[in-house]
């Protein structure tokens, strides 16, 4: 038995395997991850692919940036440190998901590739699908559905990913979706062939 810390005695061997749970629920779990700038459509895609799975009857769970920060994270800002926190944190629950059999949706801007790395290798790059929704900034500041662009404009939010902070643009994503070009129908045809095959049993 491994120790860490000299007090703390993992029973990871003891446990029953991913494999059990997948059996269980007779589908493969992975990790689909969107991201993108804000108000990009990120939410709206995961939605409406975990609403799409649910009614194929897959088991899905939907981390979304705005819900996690109410709850585990709502200690952390916006620096560049708390950032990579909170993108760790959710990569490491998403890993709980996975591990637990069930298909895991995250929508979180995660602005640059060393984020988006350190949340691969924690969940597994064979389960790790990158989906940029790469709907331009020109786009999204239109939309502005929550009014976040009009107030970093305005100089009343500091850090803010495509005004005040840069977005690094996935290198290689498993999925390139621009929703000013392709409604939600269509995108959703799109992560469909791309995410099926992994998930059936």
């Amino acid at each position: 038995m491994e120790v860490l810390n000299n007090n703390i005695y993992p029973i990871f061997d003891k446990m029953l395997l991913r494999e059990d749970k997948e059996t269980l629920l007779n589908q493969r779990s992975v990790m689909v991850w969107f991201t993108g700038l804000s108000g990009s459509g990120k939410s709206t895609l995961a939605i409406a692919l975990e609403r799409e799975l649910h009614k194929r009857g897959l088991l899905c769970k939907l981390l979304d940036g705005d819900n996690v920060r109410t709850g585990i994270n709502n200690n952390l800002g916006f620096s560049d440190e708390d950032r990579a926190e909170n993108t760790r944190r959710i990569s490491e629950i998403g890993k709980l998901f996975i591990d637990s059999g069930v298909i895991t949706l995250a929508a979180f801007i995660s602005p640059n590739n060393q984020m988006r790395e350190i949340a691969a290798n924690i969940v597994g790059k064979d389960d790790f699908l990158e989906i940029y929704i790469s709907t331009p900034i020109e786009v999204c500041e239109e939309r502005d559905v929550k009014g976040l662009y009009a107030k970093a404009r305005r100089g009343e939010i500091a850090d803010f990913t495509g005004v005040t902070s840069p977005f690094e643009v996935p290198e290689h994503p498993a999925l390139d979706l621009d929703t000013s070009k392709y409604s939600v129908e269509q995108s959703m045809e799109q992560l469909l062939k791309l995410i099926l095959p992994k998930i059936s049993k």
